[in-house]
């Protein structure tokens, strides 16, 4: 047995308590040198030798237990420091309560050094509370870029049950987690008419498939959202927890494709009829000289003269046109203080030599402050106008009249262009901006003048409205931003000490 107690490794002690009061170790094994650094000879005499070696840190609390456990008769348990040899060693004391009939208090117990395992322990409280640490920053780092990704994002479950959405979910349908948890994102976003393909594609994400498919969701407010929808399941030990959705918005894509199919057809329209417009007077011209080249003709040439030059000067106001449809779809805009009554003034002379623009009766009114935008741009609106309602004058009537009134303050200028020509009819006047379209054939103009006019307008961030009526005339109100204030802003500041 003492072989055995010699190999333990820890202290293998029997303490006694005398009913005087008296305290001695009645057995102390060898180990004890080994553990405590104290003989166990020296132990046995002294018993409060052990005591001395308990760290000044901990010595009261090893005496309330000891106390404690004398006092309720219970098992002894402490754990503290000894300074052992120089050396903090962290030491566990136990023992038994035995109370003999002459009224002894015998403890039987054993002292082992932890100071290993606690070495151990801590290192693996280290190594816990630095991965724990590692998580709660990778969930920070989720959740930020789930909340912040530039896209609407939604967790679902695997029932397809909303879990999360992040703001640019919110953002982009007008929903909110609290709107939308627990309950089935079909509910909220996707259209009546798309009610299957919900169901379809939760089945193909919950299948582990990754999709992406363009369509349309609707928002909160009832609008139509064009996106592409991203869907991919969340795995774990190859089992669906959670759907993903990743919409990005491309309803502004959808409106410049659109707007590009449209410019397409423009396009197409522009050079068909370009081309035909072009060539008509061309074989006019063409018929004419080779008529003239015939055999026994006999026809005075100079008719065939003036003919030639009324299509050449068709044609070349038509060119005319054309080049100023592209000038405006291509310059800049630019900004200068428009002069309006020298614009009408010098646009009636360069349109005189139309036929019965010399008979136009004019009223002309400018008010209000200077305004400020594109000269060239508001002359080509002006001509446009003036032009048409030359050609489009009623040709019975004894006077026609054009009248032009202008107010401007530092907003905007308002702009009422109105004549007395023939009109247009109801069914007309909601073409008359599109490209070469004509409402009459009194005229064999382009077809493209209120075209250009309308996209000068909107070039210059204005707007423009027609009303008619057939035989009374026709009037157009203009809306044109006062750009002054960008003028004004620009004035270096020793400009404006000058001009206090």
């Amino acid at each position: 047995m003492q072989e055995l107690f010699r190999q333990l490794p820890a202290v293998i002690y029997e303490f006694s308590i005398q009913p005087d009061g008296g305290r001695r170790f009645d057995y102390v094994s060898e180990s004890c040198d080994v553990i405590l650094g104290l003989s166990r000879d020296a132990v046995m005499k002294d018993p409060v030798l052990m005591e001395r070696i308990i760290h000044p840190d901990d010595i009261d609390d090893f005496r309330v237990s000891s106390a404690s456990a004398e006092r309720t008769g219970a098992d002894l348990y402490w754990q503290g420091r000894m300074i052992v040899e120089r050396t903090i060693r962290w030491i566990e004391v136990r023992s038994n309560h035995e109370l003999t009939a002459e009224g002894v208090i015998i403890r039987r117990g054993v002292i082992l050094d932890t100071t290993l395992r606690r070495q151990s322990s801590a290192e693996s409280e280290t190594r816990y509370q630095a991965l724990v640490e590692q998580i709660k920053k990778n969930e920070t780092l989720l959740t930020q870029l789930f909340q912040n990704v530039p896209m609407a994002v939604v967790l679902l479950t695997d029932s397809g049950k909303v879990s999360q959405v992040n703001k640019g979910f919110e953002e982009m349908f007008g929903y909110s987690l609290e709107d939308m948890k627990d309950r089935s994102i079909n509910d909220f976003i996707v259209p009546e008419e798309l009610a299957h393909e919900g169901v379809d594609l939760h089945n193909l994400i919950a299948s582990h498939r990754v999709i992406s498919i363009e369509t349309i969701r609707r928002h909160r407010n009832g609008k139509i959202v064009n996106v592409i929808l991203y869907g991919m399941a969340v795995m774990l030990d190859n089992q669906a927890i959670g759907i993903y959705g990743v919409y990005v918005d491309i309803t502004h894509r959808k409106r410049v494709e659109e707007e590009l199919k449209i410019r397409n057809a423009e396009l197409d329209n522009f050079v068909y009829k370009v081309s035909h417009d072009l060539r008509a007077p061309l074989s006019s011209v063409l018929g004419l000289v080779n008529l003239a080249k015939l055999p026994g003709n006999t026809d005075n040439p100079m008719d065939y003269i003036d003919i030639i030059g009324s299509k050449v000067e068709h044609l070349d106001h038509f060119i005319g046109d054309v080049l100023s449809h592209s000038k405006n779809l291509k310059m800049d805009v630019s900004n200068a203080k428009v002069e309006f009554k020298n614009i009408v003034d010098e646009t009636f002379n360069d349109l005189n030599y139309l036929e019965g623009a010399k008979g136009i009766s004019r009223l002309i009114k400018v008010e209000g402050i200077d305004f400020y935008s594109d000269p060239w741009r508001i002359a080509e609106i002006l001509r446009n106008l003036i032009s048409n309602a030359i050609k489009y004058r009623k040709l019975d009537q004894v006077t026609s009249e054009i009248g032009i009134r202008i107010n401007v303050d530092h907003l905007r200028a308002e702009i009422s262009f109105a004549d007395n020509g023939i009109g247009i009819d109801e069914e007309s006047l909601s073409k008359v901006f599109e490209m070469f379209y004509r409402a009459t054939e009194q005229s064999d103009g382009s077809g493209i003048g209120l075209y250009i006019v309308k996209n000068a307008v909107e070039k210059l961030g204005g707007q423009i409205t027609v009303s008619s009526r057939v035989g009374q005339g026709t009037r157009f109100n203009i809306l044109l931003p006062n750009r002054i204030n960008n003028v004004m802003s620009n004035i270096p500041s020793s400009v404006d000490v000058a001009l206090e």
